[in-house]
Parts: C-alpha cells; structure tokens; sequence
C-alpha cells in the first residue's frame, strides 16, 4: 500500500494543485469573462501557460522565469501531455514523441499579434528538442548550427516595432529533418521572400530598421567601419530611424558579435561574413544619395546626383563603375520588339530608383543568406527524412497608419486562422471517430470568405490590385480603389466609403481614401448560420444531451456581434505592390566585380534579357503562403496560441480590454466549445484507472484485468449516470466538467481517509517497534550487568591473591639478598688483599723499566724532537701557500652558523617548505619561479580576527594552516564560485564566502592525489578516496592565485599526519571524478577574451577545456 502511495506522488497530474483551470476545455461556466479572469489568474501566479485540448496558450510575461531550466526539460522529457502543469515543453515533447515513435511529420505553429512572444517560444521549442534528442559530436554540430542559425536570421530580418523590440519582420518556417532515431540531421528554412523589405528604406514613427543596421555600427571596429567607409554615429544615415534608435535593454554591440560567432558556426567563410557586411553598408549609404532638378535643352526635366562622394564610395565598396551606376540613376531605358527608348529620370523618378534598389538589393541578400544557411545546415545523407516544421511569423498588426505591409501580413494570418479552424476540427472528429464515440455535427464560422476576398484569381483584392498595376494608362491609388468599389461593395467583409452601399455613406470613421475589411470572425446577421458557415459531420448522436450542448456552443458563436474590422489607407498601394526595379539598375548590379552583387541580380546578364513584366509583390506573397498553407497540410498540426498581455511591454499587468480582443479574432472560445461540444474531457484508461481506483473496494488497491473493465466497475460502483460519460477504445470521454470535479472531489476525500489510515498503521508500527526495542534493550542491559558484576568480583579475589604472592615472594628475596650479601663480602676481601699486593709489584716494575727507557732511548728522543721541527717548517709553507681559502671558508662557516642561529621556528618552517616546493615543482610547473619571493603566509583572511567569520572559527577547533579564497569550479557548466578552503591538522574544508557556513570536510587521510597542470595557471584537482563518504560527489576542481604554497602546505601536512608521501601529479591533460563519470581536464593555449585570465568551460560530458594563456 506504501508503494502504492508513493507511485501516485511521483505521477503527478494536470489536475492537482491547479491555479484556476490548467485546461480550458474544463472551465465552468464558459464564458468570455470566466475565460479571461481564468487566464488573469494564472498570470498572476507566474502560470504563463494554460490548454485547450491539445492547443497551448502563452500570456507573454515580459520577464524572465524560472521554468526553461535543464531539470524542467528532464521533468516533462517523455512525460504525457496531461501529466504535468500546462507548458510549452509539453507541446515540444508530444510532437517529438510522435514524430520519433510514430513516423508522423509534424509542425508547430506559432500565432498571435506581434509582441506577443511568437519568437521567443519558437525559440523554446527548438531549444527542447536539441536537449532531448541524441547525443554525439556530429549530432551536437548540427543541433548547434541549427540553433545558432536563429540569431543570424534575426538580425537580418527583426526589427523594432511600436509593439515588440524584436518583431519578426519576415515569416521563417524552418523544417528539422530526423532520422529514424530522433536524432537531427539537417534542416531546411523556406519563406524568406516574406520580408518585409519597404522598412528597409522609411520606418514607423517609434520604429527601427534591421536590428543588423545598428548592430553593424555600434559593434564593429574602427578598422572595419573605416573599411566599410562607415562611421559609427546613426544621424549620418537618411535610412536609419533616429527617435528609436537606442533601445532600452539591447546591446547592439554585443548583439552583433554574436552574430559573427553565429556566422562562424553555421559555415559562413570570412570572405563570405565580408562581402555580407559590404552589402549591408552600400544599403546604408545608398540612402545618403541625393538628387537635384535640371532642365535640359529639350526641356525635359532631369536628376542630377548632389555630392558624388556618396556613391564613389557605393562603387568602391561594390566594385562598379561609378559612370554607369550614375547613368541608372538619371536614365532609364525601355525595350519593346527591339526598340529601346531611353528617357530621363525627374527627381521623383530617381529618388523612387534609389529606394527600389536598396530594397531590392537588401531583400535579394536575406534571400541569398537563407540559402547559404540552408547549405550548411541540410541534412548530409540521402536516407529517409523525418520532418518537424516550426513555423515563427509576424503576427496580426493593427496600427494608425495601415498599408499595403499591413495588408499582406494580415491575409497571411487570415490563412493560418483558416487551416487551424479546419485542422483543429479535423483532428476532434478524427478522435471521435477512431475512439468509436458518436459525433453530431457542429456548425462554425469559416473565414475563407475573407480569404477568398482578398486572394480570388478574378475578383479577389490581390487579383484587383495586380490587374490595376498591368493595364495601361494612368493608374493611381485612387483608380484602385474605385475599382474595389465597384467590385467588392456588397460583399459583407469589405467598407468603403466610396461603394455602393449606402450603409457607409455617412459613416465618419471611414475615410474617403480608406477602406475596412472585417477579418476573422466578421460580421453576422440572425441567429442561423450564413453562407460563410460550414457545417462538417459524420453520424447524429441519439443523445439529448450532446445535442443540447451542440446547440448552446453554436448559438453562442452566432451572438458574436463584430471581429477584427482594420481600417487600410490605400495610399502607395500601387507602388508597393509594383516594386518595380528599372533595368539599367539591375544590369549595374550585374557589372560589378563585387561576386555576391553580382550574383544577386542575375536577371541583369545582357544575354538573358527577359521582357516579360517581373511578378508583382503581393502575388510574390501569395504564391509564397499558398506554398506554406499546402506544406502545413501535410504534416501533424501543434498548435501554440500566443497572448499579448499588455501594450507596455511591462511584467506583472494584465490588460482585460487588450486581452478580450486577441481571444475573440483568435477564435479561442470557439476552440473551446469545439473541443466540448460532445465531451469535455477525455483520458486513456490506464492513467484514469491509476488516479480514481482508490474510489472503489474492488479496484483498491491493484486491479487484476484490463483497465477499460477496472474504468468501467469504478464508474458503476460511484454510480455516475450513463449518459455523462462514454467509452472510446482507449480513453474514457466525460461529457460534462462538473463530473470530473466530483470525481475530484471525491479522490481528494479518499487520500485524506487513505492518509489518516496510513498514519493509523504507521503509529502502531512505530510503538510496535519501540516496544520491541525496548525489551531487546532491557535482556541486553542485564546480560551486560551481570558480566560486569562477576568481572568486578574475579578482579578482586585476583587483587588479593596478588597481594598474598607479593608479600611472600618480597620475604623470600630478602632472605636471599642476605645470604648473597655476606658471601660477597668474604669474596671482595680476598679480592682486595690480592689487588694491593698486584698493585706494589706492578710499581717496582714501573719504577725500573723508567729507569732503563730514560737510559736506552735519549738519541731517540733528540732525533724525533730534529724530525718534528722538519716537518713544522714544511707545515708553515703548506700555510701560508692556503692561508686566504682555509680563512674564507672558516669564516663563511661561523658566519652561516651564526646567520641560523639568529632564525625562529616560524621561519625555519618557512624555509623548509619553500625547499619542500623547490623539490615538489622546479622545472616542472611554468608558475613556480613567480612564486619563490612571495613569502608562505598561510592565514590570508585572518579569519581569527575579522568578525564576519566568528561563526566558522568557532566551528573549528584545530589549528588552520591556510585560510585562503578560491574558486571552485562548477562539475556542470565549467563555471567558477567562491568559496573559503582552510587547511587543518586532519582536515581539508571549504566553506560559503559570504555566510562563512562549511559546505564540505573531507579528512587528509581520503585524498589520495593533487593534480595540475604544467602551465602558468592557477588550477589544480584533490583527488579523493574511491569509497569514502567526501568522495561521494566526486573530486574537487580549484583555480587559486597561491597554488604552490597551497600545494606545498597540503603536500607537508598529509606527510606529517599519514606518514605517507601525497602523490603531486603534473600533467596537462588529467582525468576528474565528478559523481559517477570521470571527466577529462584538459589544458590548451588560447587568446582570452578577458585578458590573462584562464577560463573554464564544460563541453560535454567527458570533456572540460582550460585555456591558458
């Protein structure tokens, strides 16, 4: 039963500790208040994320959260959707899952209004399914040149926005390709000429150009920009927005050398990194070209360029002849049948030249950038592919001033509303069918009438607007919309002041060269379904119930009274759309010896004039969605659902107003009424039998059979009605939300009732327990007393039998002492006579043979006195030969003793191990010979007298022999935290640097080994005793400025305290134990980025590099 229990805490679940609702499909009531107090109040308890069925909904926070951590990606890895709080690795995981286990193709998409957090949780995504997918060398190359492809990308297609500092300001769709296995191959990013190139040449008030544009001149450096013949202030650049230039939170110049790095890591060469950046600064400077009015004899009108340095400037960088690209710019040439007409170029016509080529030439090197990356980043193999696509697109855009940009990114967000309304619904019925579970039909708005508005091939706005740009005569911007007028005046979608209906006549709002079209959820007349409805069905349901509540969802779609109306100013309409290039730019662009401009503008090759009319841009648009639209069907739709919460881009506010208003054009509520339009929710029948069998005797505590036949004796046995649930093949469907809270409820009592029980069992236990050990104490206690008592009796009787034989052993000595005594003294008086007697014929010998050696041996004594004088004679010249050596070294000799005999103890020690160190690393380690005049000092904190660490030296008691700062290296990531190590008699600790609390103690006797390396370098390893409880998280990795007196002091103490020699290992390459793998540390040259400062970095799991110096 215990297992049990515990089993269910580790399988935690959608449903438990909920703030609010995890899953909208469960709110009750339903609607558009509870709705948004329900989303209100997860943002507020930092809950960003909340379901709608399989769909997730980001609220952006605007700050950063602690909930994308690696344990957070290990938490939801191969978890089930339901199994934990809402979140967006859920999502990531499931589609993974699906694609890797399930061979399905599956995509990802990301919508919501720009600001929303679209790229950010693109971003997520991506980052979580290169954490979970395989490992290696090649699989992490392409994971990280996928993953570094993004800041590229941004760079070059987001900009600043009045609604987001970093708004996608093109549409990527990337597909990662994988392999049979889950792991990444390659990737593929399409869509790139949806960018949104007029920013290049005029911005928003309150808006920026290209992030890369900034970057460029706030990170380069003075050679390249003097290269680039740039200079770093903004105002100097006609195309650069100066109200927003600077934005609050962006570093521009770090910003940029990551995008160099990133370059570097996707392929892109150095000579390819240049040219880029030469193309980006001619944009620039194109911007800077000027044109003044003259008359020529003919009297037409004409441009000339005003200062010339400018575009000498563009041509050197460009390599192009500064006369021909002059001529483009005041000439332009018309073909038509062989003929070629060349007229002049007014102001107007020329500053519309110079812009069209900026735009062009940007657009055209974006394009060029997404397929370089696709080179590098394609999968390298021919097998079969499995694909996830990840779509990162601007979101619906409402400002002020809307045009032809706004138009364009608002059908494409019209498309992907049409393919989620019929996806989302496609999927529901799937289930319902593959379950077996009866369906009714539900009714729902379908805004392909809104697409057809604006894409039809005959009398769509795009088809319009491209067939007003292609007829002759004088088109304007007015013209157009006098044909939308004609065209599209009773079509319920469009307004316009000017049609035919007389509704908007009056209509003030509604400016006369402006006209409104109603997106997404529009306009609706009655209570039943108009013809922009579709109704999609597969069997009627013969129950009442579902029937009911098909009909309240529908009604309540209908009473929706207005959605997204948007008002576009028609204005430049023509001209955006024609983006026409004149000809003799492009074959400009085509002569010049700059390789990447020139392959730019293929179109300019003499030999491959082609007369035919470029397409226009919004049908270049539309071609590029429809191509997306058709590549999205094809896969497994994800669905991430993203919410602005504010227009201040400020944490912790929650704008109700702004808030209803995405969910309504986002369809949210719909979503949610489909989903329980026939049940609300649904769960597999193992996940469901696991969290409700404690409700059932016959089910509690382990059910034998199937878990559909467990679900079902459950539900009798709470004797739930018949028509709230239903069985599918394999999940259990409830109809209505209020059953599963009961459900809830009911669960909630029972673990209440569970958990008194067990604290019932678990208290008789414990007394059981101790009442068993205390009679085991109790035998134990009299069987030890016992044997004290008779130990205690048997020392005395050995006491006094000892005392008994040592009194009668001390008589019987002393008896014998006396009978050795008396025979002694007759034995030395014997001895005595006998000496005296020796002694005086010993004297009268002595006395004669004096007599004769004084007598026989005289001319002896003369010779050896004349012998000894010779020899005194040589010794004296042997002397004075030597004199000054014997003199310096006898001197030398009392001076060094007497220079010892001045030394204390404290000192002697000092120089004892600055020898001990001289053995240990002279001519082996680079940093030695810094450290021979830094005196020993050992007590670096003083931690004895500074108060901040009276709790640490209370602590401990022995003497500390060093007490010195050092970095700890982190066994994860490489990186570095301070931390006190103190050295004692028997111990090594380190303790926190700001509490002064001890983290670790580790005895001398555990470490077995000191590694370091042979450079001039701080860092150095102790190892520990396999086995031993301070090995237990593996050895520790230090870098320290008195690494050789540390290293000596510890060499010196293990010595005197094991009597064993510690081993110093001195390598540049040396394997750590950190926990249960060993990692090797392995020492390289480098240029530092921070100096003379080695650093640290983890690169995998076996692998950490130190680069010195």
């Amino acid at each position: 039963m215990l297992d049990t229990m515990a089993k269910m805490e580790v399988k935690s679940s959608l449903l438990d500790n909920m703030i609010g609702v995890g899953d909208m499909v469960l709110l009750e009531p339903l609607n558009e208040e509870t709705f948004i107090d329900n989303l209100k109040k997860r943002f507020d308890h930092n809950e960003i994320y909340t379901y709608i069925g399989s769909v997730v909904i980001s609220v952006n926070p605007y700050r950063s959260l602690p909930i994308y951590s690696p344990d957070k990606v290990e938490d939801y890895r191969n978890r089930n959707f339901y199994e934990l709080s809402p979140h967006i690795f859920a999502l990531s995981d499931e589609a993974y899952r699906s694609l890797r286990d399930q061979d399905k193709d599956q995509c990802i998409l990301i919508t919501g209004e720009s600001g929303a957090g679209k790229t950010e949780a693109s971003k997520l995504v991506m980052s979580y399914v290169a954490a979970v997918c395989g490992k290696g060398a090649e699989v992490n190359q392409v994971k990280e040149q996928l993953l570094q492809s993004n800041p590229v990308l941004e760079a070059f297609g987001n900009a600043k926005t009045v609604r987001n500092d970093n708004s996608s300001r093109f549409g990527k769709y990337m597909d990662i390709e994988f392999d049979f296995k889950g792991d990444p191959l390659g990737g593929v990013i399409s869509n790139s000429n949806l960018l949104e190139k007029s920013r290049v040449v005029k911005q928003p008030r309150g808006e920026r150009n290209f992030h890369v544009f900034y970057q460029l001149l706030s990170g380069a450096s003075e050679e390249l920009l003097h290269k680039l013949k740039l200079e770093r202030d903004f105002s100097r650049y006609n195309y650069l927005s100066l109200d927003s230039a600077k934005v609050n939170g962006v570093d521009d110049a770090a910003n940029f050398r990551t995008v160099r790095n990133a370059m570097q890591i996707v392929g892109f060469l150095d000579h390819e990194a240049e040219s880029v950046l030469e193309v980006v600064a001619a944009v620039l400077k194109l911007g800077n070209i000027e044109f003044k009015p003259e008359s020529r004899v003919n009297g037409l009108d004409e441009s000339k360029i005003k200062d010339k340095n400018e575009l000498k400037e563009i041509c050197e960088l460009t390599s192009i002849d500064q006369v021909v690209l002059e001529r483009a710019f005041s000439f332009r040439t018309v073909e038509a049948k062989q003929e070629k007409v060349s007229t002049t170029l007014n102001v107007a016509q020329a500053y519309y030249a110079r812009d069209a080529l900026a735009k062009n030439l940007y657009s055209r090197l974006f394009a060029w950038l997404v397929n370089r990356i696709n080179e590098s980043i394609k999968a390298q193999t021919k097998v079969r592919k499995k694909v996830m696509g990840v779509l990162d697109i601007y979101g619906f855009e409402i400002f002020e001033d809307n045009s032809f940009e706004q138009f364009i990114i608002n059908y494409c967000n019209e498309k992907l509303q049409q393919i989620f309304i019929e996806l989302t619904l496609k999927e529901e019925q799937e289930e319902y069918i593959r379950e077996d579970i009866e369906w009714t039909h539900i009714d729902y708005f379908n805004n392909a009438v809104i697409c057809d508005l604006i894409e039809n091939n005959t009398n769509g706005i795009l088809a319009m607007l491209d067939e007003e740009c292609l007829r002759p005569g004088t088109v304007t911007d007015e013209t157009f919309l006098e044909k939308l007028n004609q065209v599209c005046a009773t079509h319920q979608h469009f307004e316009s002041r000017m049609s035919k209906c007389s509704r908007f006549l009056n209509d003030t709002t509604l400016p006369h060269s402006c006209f409104r079209i109603q997106h997404y959820a529009g306009k609706v007349q009655g209570g039943t379904p108009g013809p922009q409805c579709s109704s999609q069905g597969f069997r009627a349901s013969p129950e009442r119930g579902c029937c009911r509540r098909l009909a309240r969802a529908a009604s309540a779609h209908w009473q929706l009274s207005r959605g997204h109306v948007v008002l576009y100013q028609v204005e430049g309409f023509v001209d955006k759309n024609n983006d026409l290039l004149y000809r003799d730019l492009s074959q400009a662009m085509w002569k010049a010896g700059h390789a990447l401009v020139k392959s730019l503008f293929p179109e300019g090759n003499p030999a491959k004039v082609n007369l035919k009319r470029p397409p226009t841009a919004g049908s270049q648009f539309k071609a590029s969605v429809a191509t997306l639209m058709k590549n999205l069907q094809t896969k497994n739709p994800n669905y991430i659902r993203c919410i602005k919460p504010n227009d201040k881009k400020a944490a912790h506010i929650f704008n109700e107003s702004l808030v209803c208003h995405q969910i309504r054009y986002l369809g949210l509520l719909e979503n949610v009424r489909v989903r329980r339009a026939g049940y609300a929710f649904r769960q597999a029948y193992e996940p469901c039998l696991e969290r409700y069998k404690m409700l059932c005797k016959q089910t509690w505590p382990h059910w034998k059979g199937p878990a559909r036949s467990g679900v079902e004796v459950l539900f009798n046995e709470l004797e739930i009605p018949t028509e709230e649930y239903s069985f599918g093949r394999s999940k259990i469907f409830i109809r209505n939300p209020r059953t599963l809270f009961q459900l809830e409820d009911l669960r909630k009592q029972r673990l209440e009732d569970l958990a008194t029980l067990i604290q019932k069992i678990y208290r008789g236990w414990k007394c059981r327990t101790h009442f068993l050990l205390m009679k085991r104490s109790q035998v134990v206690i009299a069987a030890w007393y016992r044997r004290y008592a008779q130990q205690k009796r048997y020392q005395q009787i050995k006491s006094s039998a000892l005392v008994i034989q040592s009194y009668i052993r001390g008589w019987k000595a002393r008896k014998i002492l006396r009978e050795l005594r008396h025979q002694k003294r007759c034995e030395e008086a014997a001895t005595t006579i006998a000496a005296y007697w020796h002694g005086t014929q010993a004297r009268r010998e002595l006395r004669r043979l004096q007599d004769e050696a004084r007598n026989k041996h005289a001319i002896a004594v003369i010779w050896a006195y004349w012998l000894g004088s010779k020899v005194r004679r040589e010794y004296r010249k042997f002397f004075r030969a030597n004199a000054g050596k014997k003199i310096y070294e006898f001197t030398l000799q009392r001076i060094c003793k007497k220079y010892r005999d001045q030394f204390t103890d404290q000192r002697k020690l000092i120089y004892e191990e600055k020898l001990e160190a001289s053995e240990l690393f002279k001519d082996k380690k680079a940093l030695y010979p810094s450290s021979v005049g830094q005196p020993f000092q050992g007590a670096y904190l003083e931690i004895n007298k500074n108060p901040k660490y009276k709790k640490l030296k209370d602590a401990i008691e022995e003497k500390i022999i060093i007490a010195e700062v050092v970095n700890k290296i982190n066994r994860a990531n490489g990186k570095s935290t301070s931390r006190i190590f103190l050295l004692t008699n028997n111990n090594l600790l380190l303790a926190d640097q700001k509490s002064g609390q001890i983290k670790s103690e580790v005895p001398l006797v555990d470490v077995t080994k000191v590694s370091m390396s042979s450079q001039n370098d701080g860092f150095f390893a102790v190892h520990l005793k396999e086995g031993s409880e301070a090995a237990s998280k593996g050895d520790f990795l230090f870098s320290s400025d008195h690494l050789i007196e540390m290293a000596t002091k510890l060499y010196r103490t293990t010595l005197s305290q094991t009597k064993q020699k510690l081993n110093i290992e001195i390598s540049d390459e040396f394997l750590v134990q950190f926990r249960q793998d060993k990692v090797c540390v392995k020492f390289i040259q480098g240029n530092q980025k921070n100096g003379s400062v080695p650093t640290c970095k983890r690169k995998n799991n076996r692998l950490l590099e130190v680069a010195v110096p």
